[in-house]
């Protein structure tokens, strides 16, 4: 036979300068490893020889852990398709707006009473700021569009300067997008979304093709990328028009501007929010105690908001994954009562044997931790397949992390040795002659 690990480092002449592993100790870790490997082997024979047993023993471990891997792979990939489909606003943009995030009915009625964000706004903006690389704004409005007898419903006009793609990072599939000239000569010319070319121009080339919107008719310059949906919602049922060919047709006294502003770098980022809001609550003449009457929005306020929402959803997870392992963890404890008394026997035969309380204490916590550590493999299995059959079949966006699969199984475990330790203290407590005049 070949020599073991341990054999070789008996073997093997210590290096030089290092200190050489005593005979004795290299003994007591042979005998602590055989000891471990016997007793997950006798853990694995006795999950083995009660299958139908062990499975329902653990349904509340697996309910537990796949529930767990489950809701967090769903919380997971929302953070990923929010990030990439929600709150991305271009690289290193924060938008300027009348409302931003609205959360409750109070605080809707009090942003009604901003003032309205205007172009002017916008151009004291991108001719005052000193930090931001670039300034953009948009004005938008829902309406029907019609290419001779095709309709679409709800397509989003949206008025643009036309430094609107470079800041949103707009891709151009053909064409081009709107440029100055158009603006000035307030051109009717459209750049559209992915949606309208398929649906008004599905065979043909849409670029000199027009569209028309209400009274006005709007020539094709340019159409965009397909972004795809963000939840169930297309993001490319829309028109770009220049921005004051949207003032003169489409504008309403009650309607207001947003502005996209672009800062340098991600670390510039604070510093370039901070230099809109001192001037713009500075044109606004407010007190230094008074609440800003605009709202400065950006990617890490959204995903901010969108995490607050994710953590009520994960605490109720918790909470629910909390009840099965108390569950799973207490029909464990019972399970191993039951197999103490039916096997004392067996227990005193070892311990007359030379089997120290230690040896049968190891046994039945390692069998409680086995089982429950099972049980969490099952549920992390059950896991993965839940979340495949849901992207598959429905395409929602769910990723399963690592430190799920890590965190299931070692709750899984520990439920199994902290549930353990009652029926393995009662097992090591049995008095060895007594447990060989039990019945087998």
């Amino acid at each position: 036979m070949g020599a073991t690990p341990l054999d070789r480092l008996t073997t093997t002449p210590p290096l030089a300068g290092s200190v050489p592993i005593s005979a004795s100790r290299l003994e007591r870790l042979r005998k602590n490893w055989v000891t471990f490997t016997e007793t997950l082997r006798l853990a694995l024979d006795a999950l083995r020889a009660h299958k139908l047993r062990s499975f329902l023993t653990l349904l509340g471990v697996i309910l537990a852990v796949t529930t767990l891997v489950f809701v967090m792979s769903v919380i997971a990939g929302l953070n990923l398709y929010v990030a990439d489909r929600v709150a991305n606003l271009g690289a290193n943009v924060f938008i300027v707006d009348r409302f931003g995030i609205i959360t409750s009915r109070d605080e809707f009625i009090k942003a009604q009473k901003r003032p309205l964000i205007s172009m002017d706004d916008y151009e004291r903006l991108r001719q005052t700021l000193k930090l931001a690389t670039a300034v953009a704004a948009e004005e938008d409005r829902n309406i029907q569009t019609r290419s001779g007898d095709v309709i679409m419903e709800n397509t989003d006009i949206m008025g643009t300067t036309p430094n609107f793609a470079d800041v949103r990072n707009l891709n151009i599939a053909s064409g081009r997008f709107i440029t100055p000239a158009d603006d000035e000569h307030r051109s009717e010319v459209a750049f559209i979304g992915s949606d309208l070319a398929d649906k008004f121009f599905p065979n043909v080339d849409p670029l000199g093709k027009t569209i028309r919107a209400g009274t006005h008719t709007y020539q094709v310059i340019g159409v965009a990328e397909a972004i795809g949906s963000a939840f169930g919602q297309s993001q490319d049922n829309y028109m770009i028009i220049p921005i004051h060919t949207f003032l003169k047709g489409w504008h309403r006294p009650i309607d207001w501007a947003t502005i996209f502003i672009q800062s340098p770098n991600a670390e510039m980022m604070s510093a370039s929010e901070d230099e809109a809001r001192m001037y713009l609550r500075a044109w606004r003449h407010l007190d230094y105690n008074a609440p800003d009457n605009f709202a400065i929005l950006g990617s890490d306020s959204i995903m901010a908001l969108w995490h607050q929402l994710t953590g009520n959803l994960a605490f109720v997870a918790m909470a629910l994954v909390s009840v099965f392992l108390v569950v799973g963890g207490i029909v464990i404890m019972n399970i191993m009562l039951a197999s103490v008394t039916e096997r004392t026997r067996e227990i005193g035969l070892r311990r007359s044997l030379g089997a120290r309380k230690s040896h049968i204490l190891l046994q039945f916590l390692m069998e409680s931790a086995v089982l429950a550590a099972v049980g969490g493999l099952i549920g992390i299995l059950t896991a993965y397949l839940a979340v495949y059959l849901v992207k598959t079949a429905f395409s929602f966006p769910m990723e399963t992390p690592i430190s799920a699969v890590i965190l299931s199984l070692i709750l899984a475990t520990s439920v199994g040795l902290f549930f353990g330790i009652f029926p393995a203290m009662r097992a090591a407590k049995l008095d060895p002659i007594e447990a060989l005049r039990a019945e087998g």
